[in-house]
């Protein structure tokens, strides 16, 4: 089946999981680019890893990545994999910051997500505790949020990469170190995510997850990865009206 007949079975047949999903929920683990806002909008993930592969190139340093990381489409991973092939090296110091640096740059122009602002500030009206763990710099995390108004809707629990950076997800550290932060119980805590990386953290956490998939490509992806139809959605309005007390 494909993602737009799965879709289907969430109206038909599983709305009510979905529901009880939401309605048990007490804290909330928000992955940032994807679900929060489109950081790089007109700009894909594929295009900053290229991007990686010039600034290497440019300090002659091209030959570092591996035929599979030059052709990879997620520049986090490709970070991981040099630090793990030079782990605390100067190197790799200086690529995570030109990262970072890429990151801050593009929260000028990031895409709020649908209904992700009005979400985040239901969810932390109603006492439901929130945090993000992501993979992106907790520098970039905090400009955004910011430029929000929505930082004192989960400051200080902000979890972004560390120098570890073998530590990213999949890894579920930055979500475990959320649930100990907020002292959540995994049984009530949410993970929301676009990429199957945010699901398999989750289930090293052990911890529900809800995707969130912009296309059909993304949501593809997401049941490819073993998440469940019912607890994938195209829209965060699904998800408001559900804390509102709305149909889902």
């Amino acid at each position: 089946m494909n993602f737009e007949t799965k879709e289907i079975e969430l109206v038909t047949g599983e709305a009510e999981k979905f529901k009880e999903l939401i309605a048990r929920t007490r804290c909330v683990l928000f992955d940032f680019d994807g679900p929060i806002c489109q950081l790089f909008p007109g700009h894909s993930a594929k295009d900053i890893a290229r991007d990686q592969e010039t600034w290497l190139a440019a300090r002659g340093l091209a030959g570092v990545l591996t035929e599979r990381e030059r052709s990879s489409r997620d520049p986090h991973w490709v970070l991981s994999e040099v630090a793990g092939r030079h782990p605390r090296s100067d190197l790799v110091t200086e690529l995570e910051e030109w990262l970072t640096q890429q990151e801050l740059k593009a929260v000028v122009r990031a895409l709020p997500t649908a209904f992700a602002d009005p979400l985040i500030r239901t969810w932390s009206a109603v006492g439901v505790r929130l945090a993000v763990a992501t993979n992106n710099s907790d520098r970039t995390v905090r400009a955004y949020l910011e430029s929000r108004d929505l930082i004192e809707c989960f400051a200080p629990n902000i979890y972004g990469r560390t120098r570890d950076l073998h530590l990213l997800k999949p890894n579920p550290h930055n979500l475990k170190r959320a649930l100990s932060a907020l002292g959540a119980a995994q049984d009530t805590t949410l993970m929301i995510g676009d990429t199957s990386s945010d699901y398999i953290a989750a289930q090293g956490a052990g911890v529900h997850f809800l995707g969130y998939a912009r296309n059909a490509e993304k949501g593809q992806l997401l049941l490819d990865a073993g998440v469940e139809s019912w607890s994938i959605v195209s829209s965060l309005e699904k998800v408001l009206d559900s804390v509102r007390g709305g149909a889902v």
